[in-house]
This record gives structure tokens, C-alpha cells and sequence, in this order.
């Protein structure tokens, strides 16, 4: 453990409120800590050496990185970040999260499969690349399914097909576009949703997430939130799935079906925490902080 202040970087977007959450909780502790974006990364490889590097500055020479965004890119793109990150793990840069838990956790492919094998409770889903599959699957799921996309956040892409007819031209287009066909069963639910924040293995708080108006409720597509009290079932369900996909910071989706029968839809690697500190009055930027200070 270095004693003494950090050098942090930060790989997130320009004007990113996060990054500015995380400056600012730096400082509170005497850190250092700089914004730097995900296109601007390079590296060079001579005589047995390599340089990290991000724009002027040489990333390795950093305590710690922390991944603040994932930005769309062809395969290429994502799999070099992917590669660049796992470098500088190599190098003794502690990266948050680290690489295989930030790939595992924006395929949502993945992140259900290793839900499922930790035998945490998943919705039904159905992943191919061909619509007649897609359309057996449709039915299978009962005639109501959520499409979403393979990599996402924030509700983007994801529609609820519920009509045979939409559902062939739905699955038609993805296929031609030969994107990944994943498919869930709709889950009748109350209208809101839970958002756990885990660190480090441990419960940070959680909140509800309610939109009458939309089956998404998360908060950037117009959702309230307010803070609630967790089960204890809650509490390790978030922490079992946080493990299952290796993060060290996570954001765990928990849906309920006016059945009271429970499901861990998402883990979420990069996840906000604007809405959740204002509800819940925890300072997630500042206890992230205080977690790079210790390991």
C-alpha cells in the first residue's frame, strides 16, 4: 500500500460529472487526479519495453486507473481497451474495475450466464444470431419478450415486443444487421425496480426506481428513485452477483413480479451514482477513493 498521495486516472468522458464527483473527493483526501479518454489511449512496444500511454502522459506511472465510461467502438477498438487495461494490471496499476469484470459486465450475454451458473435468480433468456430461433424463442417466452442489445446501459436499445407480427420484423432486421438476438422473458412487474451499490464486497445502500409511465425505470429515462431499507436476501443477492461477475464496484438491478418472486437482472460495472448518493446520502465518490487508498 503507498503512503503518501495518489496519482489517479480517471478514463471517462469530457465533462463528465463523474469524473468532476471523483476530482473532488481526490482532493478531499490529497490525491491527484486527471480525466483522460478511452480514444487518446496508445501504446508502443520496443527492446523488451512497453509505454502506456494516454495522450502525453504514460498511464503506468498512475496508482490507479478508474474506468468511468465505455464508449462505443468497433470490435477492434473494444478488444485493444480491453488489452490496454489488462496491461497496465500487469504493470501494478490497480484498474477499477478490473478488465475481465468491466468485459463480463457490458455483455449482457456473459453477465447472465455467470448469474445463472451462481445460481442466482435470472428471467428466462433466449441468445441467438438467426430470427427463426428468435421466433421459437418468442413463443417459448410466451409471446412477451424484452429485445436488448448485446452491450448497452441506461434502458438504450432495449423494446418490449409483445406482438407476433412486430416480433418477425423485429428479428428480421437484427439479424440482417447481424446483430446478437437477446431475448428475455417480460417480467409483469409493479413499475419499479431496485439499484444496490456493492464495493468491495460490501452493501454501500440501495434504492427503488420507479416510471409509471415507461417498463424502464431507470432515472436517466425520466425514473424517481428514493432510498429503501434491504432484506437481508437483497444484501447477498447483490453481493453474490457483484462476485459472480468480478467487480469491485457494481451497481445490481433487482425486479420483482407482482408475485413478490425476484430476479437479478443486471450488474452494472460502470455504474452512476448521482441519483443514488442524492437519495440515499451516501458519498459513493468518496468511499470509492477511500477504497484505492487501501487496495
Amino acid at each position: 500500500m503507498k503512503i503518501g498521495p495518489l496519482k489517479i486516472a480517471v478514463l471517462g468522458q469530457a465533462g463528465s460529472w463523474y469524473a468532476a464527483d471523483l476530482s473532488r473527493a481526490a482532493s478531499a483526501r490529497r490525491h491527484d487526479l486527471e480525466l483522460f479518454h478511452f480514444e487518446n489511449l496508445a501504446t508502443r512496444s520496443f527492446k523488451g519495453r512497453e509505454l502506456l500511454r494516454c495522450g502525453e502522459s504514460s498511464l503506468a506511472e498512475y496508482d490507479a486507473v478508474v474506468v468511468r465510461t465505455m464508449p462505443p467502438g468497433s470490435l477492434e477498438q473494444v478488444v485493444l481497451r480491453m488489452d490496454l487495461l489488462a496491461r497496465l494490471e500487469t504493470r501494478g496499476v490497480r484498474v477499477v474495475n478490473p478488465p475481465k469484470a468491466v468485459e463480463c459486465a457490458v455483455d449482457k450475454y456473459l453477465t447472465t450466464a455467470r448469474l445463472n451458473a451462481a445460481d442466482l435468480p435470472v428471467p428466462e433468456t433466449w441468445v441467438c444470431e438467426d430470427e427463426e430461433t428468435a421466433l421459437e424463442a418468442f413463443d417459448a417466452l410466451g409471446g412477451d419478450v424484452v429485445v436488448k442489445p448485446l452491450f448497452g446501459a441506461e434502458g438504450r436499445g432495449i423494446l418490449r415486443v409483445s406482438d407476433p407480427d412486430l416480433a418477425l420484423r423485429t428479428f428480421r432486421t437484427l439479424s440482417r444487421l447481424q446483430s446478437v438476438l437477446y431475448l428475455q422473458k417480460y417480467i409483469h412487474h409493479p413499475g419499479h425496480d431496485l439499484r444496490i451499490m456493492v464495493l468491495d464486497g460490501k452493501i454501500l445502500g440501495g434504492m427503488r426506481r420507479s416510471n409509471p409511465h415507461d417498463f424502464r425505470t431507470n432515472v436517466s429515462r425520466q425514473g424517481t428513485a428514493e432510498p429503501i431499507e434491504l432484506t437481508s436476501q437483497q444484501e447477498e443477492w447483490a453481493m453474490r452477483a457483484s462476485q459472480a461477475v468480478g467487480t469491485r464496484i457494481a451497481g445490481v438491478d433487482l425486479l420483482y413480479d407482482r408475485f413478490g418472486q425476484g430476479y437479478v437482472i443486471e450488474v452494472n460495472g460502470v455504474p452512476g451514482w448521482k441519483a443514488f448518493s442524492k437519495v440515499t446520502g451516501c458519498d459513493v465518490a468518496l468511499e470509492l477513493i477511500k477504497s484505492l487508498e487501501h487496495h
